[in-house]
């Protein structure tokens, strides 16, 4: 996902085998409460009292993330015609969702923390393109350029990521083969990962796969299709755990084959990524923020749903989303209903699940009732601060081999920020701290490390960055670090969770929608891009226009893929038994 990390390094060599407020309103109107909706009159002085009125509708948006906040944009270009009246609700005290910055340090006397890194991969069109429309000909002011990344385990560097865009383009798989710098896997061990081209053949991101896919782990399907212990325990399973935030024997088969192919194999320069040059909150959420808030939406933050009240005794509608709202001393809280003819939820598996569980009106439906089965994964995120500058050869870097099933990450902030700890950020400064680097280590699937304590985290992280970068880090003192803990953070793939998983619309209550990555999408992006697509999904479905309407698709297979996979489609074919119930598949001959 999320795209806090690097999403994978072991498919680089595999294919190489084969709102709201109506502006135009030019009169002060007189608005009448009429059930949940407003009713607007907009007649002209003497004009006559049979003008149609034109009734207002109230969409409440839960969660203000990535999707959350692209559905509402998508919404405000509309709200001229559709009249919207658009709320978003987030419990947290900044926008950004798992994004989201304004963590303070345990000294409070440096930068703020974030809630991890956040990476703007090569596919990520339509988030590029939204940046282009709130910073014209300014992207480059917001991201950095391309660089190359590295792969540290506790022995040293493992491989570098090129920057694939600045050599010869070659058909996707070979290009990543050819150019991905491997260190200490031999060409042997890279070898038995060739059969997996057979799962990734087949798996074409449809509901057909996925019910193929879905019910297998990533492990076991790597275990049977023949990929050496080693290979899988320093390739593929460092992959899943900085990708997908688990182990690959805990995630989904079809969820791994998807992310890889998002983030690795669509093209040679799918794995091309920047990163934002500071806090993301600051540079990237807030002036959004502040173009929607002129278009009319309102965002109500510290506030966190609490039920819903439904129309009439069907339960099948809902009529009002009741919030609890932090006061301004921060230890009480205000009630607060908000009428709602529509309700969109863009929260993770986690927070889904809770709502579902403290709603008894959302439990009496089955399809409600799946998603507590849904579940999140633990996110650590640290920030060091230190009294050196260090030479980090490479400022974005995947790691392995730390702590048995969990995943890291580590960053130059200093170098991806342009900004020392002796640097003003936002109205604070850090002059009372000597010029030194800010490096960042993040950890996934983390639940253990976050009952650690504040000082256990430093001393574990700084270990860490020593093991990495040798002397210079050693010699290095840490004056300050951001500490944040994330339990649940991130949504969790598990074998057999995308039957639980939500479509864009409720079917049992059908004024109730959903976004983000957590949400069923045949558009095949992934993690902040796939939240992103699913809001403007939402938002179509929501004022009935196209599903793909204002999606920017992701391009069509390349030829050579195209092709492998028309093959392996007519060899199935060709060896499907007469009397057999369904096509056979690969996972079909793995038991």
């Amino acid at each position: 996902m999320n795209s806090i990390s690097h999403p994978g390094l072991a498919f680089l060599f595999l294919l190489s085998s084969v709102t709201i407020v109506f502006g135009f309103v030019p009169l002060q109107p007189v608005i009448r409460q009429n059930h949940r909706t407003k009713t607007v009159s907009c007649a002209k002085k003497g004009s006559s009292d049979d003008q149609p009125s034109i009734e207002q509708k109230k969409i409440v948006i839960i969660g203000a993330g990535w999707g959350g906040l692209s559905a509402a944009h998508a919404l405000i270009k509309s709200s001229h015609d559709a009249n919207l009246d658009i709320t978003i609700v987030e419990a947290a005290p900044r926008v950004g969702g798992l994004v989201r910055d304004g963590f303070p340090t345990i000294n409070n006397t440096a930068f703020e923390g974030e809630a991890g890194q956040h990476g703007f991969w090569d596919n990520y069109n339509n988030i590029f393109h939204l940046l282009e429309e709130i910073f014209p000909n300014r992207v480059d002011e917001i991201l950095t350029d391309y660089a190359e990344q590295g792969q540290y385990s506790p022995r040293g560097l493992e491989a570098v990521w090129p920057v694939y865009r600045r050599s010869l383009r070659l058909p996707t798989g070979l290009g990543q083969a050819l150019y991905t710098k491997f260190v200490n896997l031999s060409p042997l061990d890279r070898a038995t990962a060739l059969p997996m081209v057979l799962a990734f053949s087949e798996f074409d991101d449809s509901e057909e796969a996925w019910a193929k896919y879905d019910n297998v782990s990533f492990r076991d399907l790597c275990i049977r299709l023949g990929v050496s212990r080693k290979c899988y325990e320093e390739i593929f399973e460092p992959m899943v755990l900085t990708g997908l935030f688990a182990p690959g024997a805990e995630c989904s088969a079809a969820a791994a084959l998807g992310m890889a192919y998002f983030f690795v194999l669509r093209s040679q320069n799918s794995f091309d990524v920047r990163w934002c040059r500071g806090n993301i909150g600051r540079l990237i959420f807030d002036p959004w923020i502040r173009i929607l808030e002129e278009k009319g939406v309102k965002f109500l933050m510290d506030t966190r749903v609490k039920g819903f009240e439904f129309e009439g005794s069907i339960d099948n509608i809902i009529s009002k989303v009741v919030c609890s709202r932090k006061k301004e001393d921060r230890t009480t809280h205000d009630q607060l209903t908000l009428d709602a003819d529509t309700v969109l939820f863009s929260v993770g598996g986690a927070a889904l699940n809770a709502m579902v569980r403290s709603s008894p009106e959302l439990a009496k439906h089955s399809e409600f009732r799946r998603f507590s089965n849904l579940r999140g994964t633990g996110v650590l995120a640290t920030r060091l601060f230190l009294d050196t500058i260090l030479d980090a050869p490479y400022s974005a870097n995947a790691c392995w081999g730390f702590d048995k099933g969990i995943g890291m990450t580590m960053f130059d902030i200093t170098k991806l920020h342009g900004k020392s700890n002796h640097t003003e950020t936002g109205d604070r400064k850090s002059n009372s701290l000597p010029a030194g680097s800010i490096i960042e280590i993040d950890y996934y699937h983390a639940a253990s490390l976050l009952t650690m304590t504040d000082e256990q985290i430093v001393q574990k992280v700084k270990h860490d960055l020593d093991t990495i970068l040798g002397h210079q880090s050693r010699k290095a003192q840490v004056l300050d670090a951001a500490i944040v803990r994330l339990p649940q953070a991130v949504n969790w793939y598990s074998p057999g969770s995308y039957s639980n998983m939500p479509q864009v619309q409720s079917k049992s209550i059908p004024n109730v929608f959903f976004c983000g990555d957590i949400v069923r999408s045949r558009h095949g992006s992934w993690s902040q891009e796939k939240a992103f697509v699913t809001g403007i999904e939402a938002a179509n479905r929501i004022l009935g226009r196209k599903g793909g309407y204002g999606i920017i698709p992701l391009a069509a297979d390349e030829p050579h893929v195209s092709l492998g996979r028309e093959l392996f489609s007519a060899a199935k074919s060709l060896a499907r038994v007469t009397s057999a119930p369904k096509t056979p598949s690969i996972v079909d001959f793995l038991w």
